[in-house]
């Protein structure tokens, strides 16, 4: 494929970087990705993968064999540069931007008049700008849009990633996606540079709708997750089946609710809708209402289990999952993991683990003495309460028969 940029590079390669610089370079385009911890770059330049995503060993090893990706800890000059960082909250859900401004001082030595930057990571509404004026002042000897406009020596751009864990590759490719420019040779240029892989539509805006836009979809997904939530609330207090009144309810036409579970995590529906808070407080009531709905949802599940161990004699709780979805290794802002965290802390018995997805427990749950990680066989053989959190296939083809006389609480209501 013929295109202006010879030489692509990533920075951050994580869940989003990674895959990306894997499929531009499937492309036919040299990628250097760049990441912090020189041990995902060994394993990288090693022709490995550092996280679990289908497809993406196999992209990654060709793309490392036949040299067009390769890993460093520090930027070089390329044409374009994709900034895939985490964009996690400070304490008060203030937006922590300190990953993209390092990743901004990262690529000002080497930037170079006619290149391009865009941020992929998951803003608040203003951080494109903020970006460019950051690289301004590291480097003045060049222009940048917000500057002089069209005529920027450096265009900049925003293009958030939408993919669903477990589908990366796959969506990465077909989804469509929003581009928004500084300026619209901004936005053109950026276009120019997902076409080289993106086979969906590349809609065109300015940087502030686009950071919008994304944030914007993942509170409609939080919203509607906490209306489900709060059903959950309401139905155990009148006593009636939350999972058979949502099937009954989503007969109408034009309804549709979802589920209810433990809380909501992943890197971006348990956190973008706290960027659109903090940016209009006093406007974002529905959207604030929702995410303490649904952060409140952990410790609803805890009480539920305290209750149902109380009987017992230092009680042995077996949790099943951790992951903040099904079928996939991601703990990030798992509410399984709040939910085993604060349920350690709060009874004298044994937490035992299963997750399937992971090798070992992450290093909130291993520093908990009382915790223990085991295999499916032995946390039903000795618990006493039996805790679902996540939906893993593996969970929904268990024997029935395993669970009897253990008091069972499924937050995911597949044992119904």
């Amino acid at each position: 494929m013929r295109t202006q940029f010879s030489r692509v590079s990533v920075i951050g390669l994580g869940y989003i970087g990674l895959p990306t610089a894997a499929v531009i370079a499937a492309r036919g385009v040299r990628v250097t990705g760049v990441d912090v911890n020189a041990d995902v770059v060994e394993v990288i330049n090693r022709g490995g993968i550092h996280i679990v995503e289908p497809e993406l060993d196999l992209i990654v090893h060709a793309a490392v064999s036949t040299n067009m990706l390769r890993a460093t800890t520090r930027p070089e000059s390329a044409g374009a540069f994709l900034i895939a960082v985490p964009t996690p909250f400070k304490e008060g859900h203030e937006p922590d931007l300190s990953y993209i401004r390092a990743a901004a001082d990262a690529i000002a030595p080497v930037l170079e008049k006619g290149n391009l930057v865009v941020l992929e990571s998951t803003s608040p509404v203003g951080t494109t700008e903020k970006l460019a004026r950051w690289l301004a002042d590291a480097r003045p000897d060049l222009s940048f849009p917000h500057e002089v406009g069209e005529e920027a020596d450096v265009n900049i751009a925003y293009c958030p990633e939408r993919v669903l864990p477990g589908y990366v590759v796959k969506e990465l490719v077909e989804n469509d996606r929003v581009i928004g420019g500084i300026t619209a040779r901004c936005a053109e240029r950026a276009r120019d540079l997902y076409q080289i892989f993106v086979e969906g539509e590349c809609i065109l805006t300015d940087s502030r709708t686009a950071e919008l836009c994304k944030l914007t979809e993942n509170a409609f997904r939080d919203v509607n997750i906490a209306f489900a939530n709060e059903l959950s609330f309401i139905c155990d207090r009148l006593g009636i089946d939350v999972w058979e009144l949502i099937r009954l309810a989503n007969r109408h036409p034009r309804v549709n609710i979802l589920n209810p579970g433990p809380g909501v995590g992943g890197h971006c529906i348990a956190v973008d809708p706290w960027f659109i808070v903090s940016s209009a407080q006093k406007e974002a009531r529905l959207i604030r209402t929702a995410r303490e709905v649904n952060d409140a949802k952990p410790d609803y599940v805890v009480q539920q289990v305290l209750q149902a161990a109380g009987g017992k004699n230092s009680p042995s709780v077996a949790c099943l999952g951790l992951a903040f979805k099904a079928n996939i290794d991601d703990l990030r802002e798992s509410p399984a993991v709040t939910v085993v965290s604060r349920i350690a802390k709060s009874i004298d018995g044994r937490i035992l683990v299963v997750e399937p997805h992971v090798e070992t427990l992450p290093r909130s749950l291993a520093e908990c003495p009382t915790v223990e990680y085991v295999d499916m066989d032995t946390a039903l053989e000795q618990a006493d309460v039996v805790v679902l959190l996540v939906d893993h296939d593996e969970f929904k083809e268990l024997d029935l028969a395993c669970l009897c006389g253990k008091v069972v609480i499924d937050t995911r209501g597949i044992w119904r």
